[in-house]
């Protein structure tokens, strides 16, 4: 006879049955609905060119988005509808109840285990919240961005730092999980700014985040301001070291990164939209990379010989290494001859130097 016990570490649910492990990840299926709710127009906003949609789903179109992509998708997934590229709970409420009772229905299926979404801070109120709870939303995201007043001011964004204190009590009251999105490198931001709206997050309760670089996208405010010279974007150094530290803050409250960096759309590959700005593909690894260069570092410093081997999780060994091998190419410039190896017995941060 086997026992089920299910484990849950956030992003993984790993179902035990003695000596039979099932791995089972998440998927989402996203519905960009962009600019249709936001009256605001941050300054770094052109959410059609960011998102790369330039149409708007209608409801009855729904439950069609969702059985392609069911069709896409690996047995053995968690699998969640997600509401992105705009205010979701700014649309009218019952263009809202439409969209989610076409979502809805394959919650009731079971096909599905739940929908998400994402909305501003002050687009959140008791009635909204009870709508959401009605057709099985299960994580709401709030684009919070900075916690600093002075940066959400410069940026247009039209709400406060209570705003998004205030909303994140709601939900989690409500039973939802928290996500808190966050970008870097706005008008006013600073590094202290950032690291301080990390903390506020954690802070918020919040269960999950984004980290977004601000990049400079053809037809917004910020554009104007570059070309004015009144706005200089972080340079990708600069952006992949913040969000390096502001990994390790979140990682060590327990708060999953699902994203850093922007999603590579067409737009923006292709360099059709992008004017300026730390946007890269690889920006994810070019962190972990830049994560795994302190953790080395600080390794070596208890071994003395100049040909080691370095053991860490085989999930990690190509983070190790680094973006176009440049950890590993760093640690022979320093005169050191070094081989990496994987070892699925490791922890995600685990590693052991000794001489080769």
């Amino acid at each position: 006879m086997k026992i089920p016990i299910l484990l849950n570490n956030g992003m993984v649910n790993i179902m035990i049955h003695f000596c039979e492990v099932i791995v089972k990840k998440y998927s989402n299926i996203p519905i960009f609905i962009p600019e249709l709710a936001c009256p605001h127009q941050c300054v770094f906003c052109n959410q059609a060119k960011i998102s790369g949609t330039y149409s708007i789903p209608q409801p009855k179109e729904i439950r069609h988005i969702v059985a392609q992509y069911l069709e896409t998708i690996p047995e053995n997934r968690i699998i969640n509808i997600a509401f992105f590229g705009g205010s979701f709970t700014g649309i009218p409420v019952d263009l809202q109840e439409q969209y989610l009772k076409e979502a809805y229905g394959f919650v009731k299926n079971g096909k599905v285990s739940g929908i998400r979404l994402s909305t501003r801070p002050d687009y959140i109120n008791e009635t909204i919240l009870e709508l959401l709870k009605k057709y099985g939303v299960t994580t709401i995201e709030l684009g919070a961005q900075s916690t600093s007043q002075k940066v959400l001011n410069q940026s247009g964004r039209g709400h406060t730092r209570e705003d998004i204190q205030n909303a994140s009590r709601m939900i989690r009251t409500y039973g939802f999980e928290l996500g808190l999105q966050m970008m870097i490198g706005l008008p006013e931001d600073s590094y202290k700014r950032s690291i301080q709206t990390a903390n506020d997050i954690v802070s918020f309760g919040a269960r999950n985040t984004r980290i977004y670089p601000a990049i400079i996208v053809k037809g917004t405010a910020l554009e104007k301001r570059y070309r004015e010279g009144k706005y200089i974007p972080l340079s990708l150094e600069q952006a992949v070291v913040w969000t390096k530290d502001l990994v390790r803050i979140f990682e060590s409250n327990n708060v999953s990164v699902i994203r850093m960096g922007l999603h590579p759309s067409d737009e923006l590959v292709a360099g059709k939209s992008l004017i300026d700005g730390p946007f890269h593909p690889a920006f994810k690894e070019m962190v972990m990379t830049k994560i795994w260069e302190e953790i080395i570092h600080a390794k070596l410093k208890e071994n003395t010989s100049s040909n080691i081997r370095i053991s860490v999780s085989d999930k990690q060994i190509h983070y190790a290494i680094g973006y176009k091998q440049a950890n590993k190419a760093q640690l022979q410039s320093r005169g050191y001859t070094v081989q990496f190896t994987g070892n699925h017995t490791f922890s995600r941060y685990q590693i052991d130097v000794c001489d080769n």
